[in-house]
């Protein structure tokens, strides 16, 4: 069974994703919605098969040299990078509305 881990940004957008929802759906559309992204992150760290190429030219730094995948739950794309011990990390998570290649070269540039 694969295992997932989140970088700083990504944890940091779980707590605003929790809020929104709270704010908007209630608590129990909340909870129903993360306990959701997380089956569905437990699916990614297990299932290579589903991971979508990131293409380098795109927005990751230069001297950031791994290679990024992503895919998609609902209402967010997830980024992430495979880890030696095939664990992956979750190097952001933005919902599908946001100007995606700007926040996400925030968030990589974060990483460094």
């Amino acid at each position: 069974m694969g295992e997932y881990i989140f970088f700083p940004s990504a944890n940091n957008e779980l707590d605003k994703i929790w809020a929104y929802s709270e704010d908007t759906h209630g608590a129990r559309q909340a909870e129903k919605y993360m306990i959701g992204l997380h089956t569905y992150l437990q699916e990614l760290s297990d299932k290579e098969i589903i991971w979508k190429s990131l293409p380098q030219k795109w927005v990751i730094p230069e001297d950031l040299d791994v290679q990024i995948y992503f895919n998609k739950y609902e209402y967010h794309f997830i980024y992430f990078r495979e880890f030696l011990n095939k664990k992956i990390g979750i190097m952001s998570i933005l919902h599908e509305t946001m100007d995606i290649p700007v926040r996400l070269k925030e968030d990589l540039y974060k990483i460094k």
